[in-house]
């Protein structure tokens, strides 16, 4: 293992160790396994309850649910790799750990969530999709694919004599959700067993282009799969910024499974005849896409499988806190989407369940509202130690037992930077509340006016309308909610320092602020 005594720290993790040492014993102290896959939307699970669950696509992580609890309102705070990974290994959001785009990245002085847990005496290991471009050199241990990696014969970068990312090794003939599973197993049976250990497990599937293993070629290759009533009718759902006026910008903007969006959908992935008829077209495509998503997802549910038989056979499964999440949501279809990005619910939901039988009453559900920027610090909690300062999320390990803090949180904050980036989503923020979601579209990049869209407001009643068909902004009856959402949103933007130093973004927020 690579010597990481000469690791640099900013003063603060110092005096952090000396102010808030261990809260108890090692021996008292639970492993942790952090399984987090790739898009693995909430949809895609059985216990979710969607219109997918009929199809039992994850019979293996579903136990987590069974035994463990389910977190319905888990929500991401941008909904897209490489940030999201920066809030869970930072705490904090985009904006406090510099990590805006896809560009972003995490050096290992800033790597805190894994640095903690070393101070902690927690043996630690980072195996699988990365996707912050610097060395996890905070880890004890790691074996990380570079950049999305590659579903086959993948190439693994690892500590060893020569810099990152010199050292490589690879893993012909195999699917990278069977090579990470070996890896991750590998490391659990070779590791120091006398120190409790804490192992960030990252599937890459099922990220597109959704290429399962071959096992999985035929698997409800005869199975119709169910659609979202959303991916032939959109109601009211949206704004101008979305769709432009009088829907001049339906072929714009939003990638689709359609043929609507003119440079990127599903059916051309999926390689579907270009000359079908609209409907026929769609049908199509969005059973390729999501029969090849699912193939994903059932590779991953068996290597799941995987690791809970080694925890069983060494005795562990009791004495191993697991968590099962994706990195955000997804769109299946929902409004004819495709990709993740947008703060429509599908996307912006994460799924998130947890298992451990000393501490969590088996079948729990738990429906506050938790973010991403909350898992290092309830990790951190699980390990006995306090959430330091510089982090903006919370420990939710006291709901793990049933109780919920008088004073949690009400609202979460979302923003989406990377302004009509690849799938062609406007930049945008808000919040989301138990019962309603304010979306405001700004619809400018980082700095500049470049390629610009329309701005506008939504607000969806989450209570009635769940599957957002219905943008209720300019409805009277909502007034009194909107105001108070827009104080609200105000509040938290001032709290999390979200303070923007464009020109231009500025002054689309003093134009519409109030509109």
């Amino acid at each position: 293992m690579k010597d990481m005594t000469r690791f640099s720290a900013p003063v603060y993790f110092v005096l952090f160790a000396f102010l808030c040492p261990v809260l108890f014993a090692e021996s008292e102290r639970p492993n942790i396994l952090f399984i987090m896959s790739d898009d693995h939307t909430s949809q895609a699970f059985g216990v979710y309850g969607s219109r997918l669950a009929k199809l039992n696509p994850t019979p293996v992580i579903d136990r987590l649910a069974k035994e463990g609890m389910l977190f319905e309102n888990c929500f991401c705070n941008n909904s897209i790799c490489t940030p999201s990974r920066a809030s869970i290994i930072t705490g904090q959001y985009s904006q406090a750990n510099g990590v805006l785009t896809l560009r972003g990245r995490i050096p290992p002085a800033r790597q805190f969530l894994p640095t903690l847990m070393r101070k902690a005496g927690y043996l630690t290991a980072m195996v699988g999709k990365w996707h912050l471009k610097e060395e996890p050199a905070a880890f004890d241990y790691y074996k990380v694919l570079p950049g999305q990696g590659k579903y086959h014969d993948p190439i693994f970068r690892v500590q060893g004599k020569a810099k990152w990312p010199k050292n490589t090794v690879s893993h012909k003939g195999q699917h990278s959700s069977d090579a990470i599973t070996d890896s991750s197993l590998a490391w659990l049976r070779g590791r120091d067993k006398s120190k409790p250990f804490f192992l960030m497990h990252h599937f890459k599937a099922p990220h597109d282009m959704f290429d399962n293993a071959r096992r999985y070629d035929r698997y409800l290759e005869d199975v119709e799969i169910p659609e979202p009533e959303s991916l032939y009718e959109r109601g009211n759902h949206g704004s101008v910024a979305i769709r432009g006026v009088n829907d001049s910008l339906l072929r714009e903007i939003g990638t689709s499974v359609s043929k609507r969006h003119i440079k990127r959908n599903m059916g051309k992935h999926m390689k579907v005849d270009q000359s079908l008829g609209d409907r026929e077209y769609t049908k199509l495509a969005y059973q390729r896409y999501l029969k090849r998503y699912l193939r994903c997802v059932k590779g991953v549910d068996d290597n799941v499988g995987r690791l809970f038989k080694y925890l069983e056979d060494e005795g562990l499964m009791d004495k191993t806190v697991i968590i099962y999440t994706g990195d955000q949501g997804f769109m299946l279809g929902e409004h004819d989407y495709i990709d993740k990005r947008w703060m429509y619910e599908e996307s912006m939901r994460m799924p998130l369940l947890i298992r451990y039988p000393p501490m969590i009453k088996a079948g729990s559900r738990n429906n506050e509202l938790v973010n991403n920027t909350d898992f290092a610090p309830t990790i951190l909690a699980l390990a006995g130690v306090k959430t330091p300062g510089y982090m903006q999320g919370r420990s939710f390990s006291g709901m793990l037992r049933g109780s919920i803090p008088g004073n949690w949180r009400t609202a979460t904050y979302y923003r989406y930077w990377m302004h009509m980036a690849h799938h062609w989503n406007p930049a945008h923020f808000g919040i989301r509340t138990k019962k309603h979601k304010l979306i405001f579209y700004y619809g400018l990049p980082i700095e500049g006016r470049a390629n610009a869209t329309l701005p506008a407001w939504e607000l969806y009643d989450m209570e009635k309308d769940p599957r957002e068909m219905n943008n209720v902004y300019a409805d009277p009856a909502y007034a009194a909610a909107r105001e108070k959402l827009k104080a609200e949103l105000k509040r938290l933007r001032e709290e999390l320092k979200e303070e923007d130093s464009s020109p231009a973004i500025k002054e689309v927020l003093e134009k519409h602020w109030k509109n």
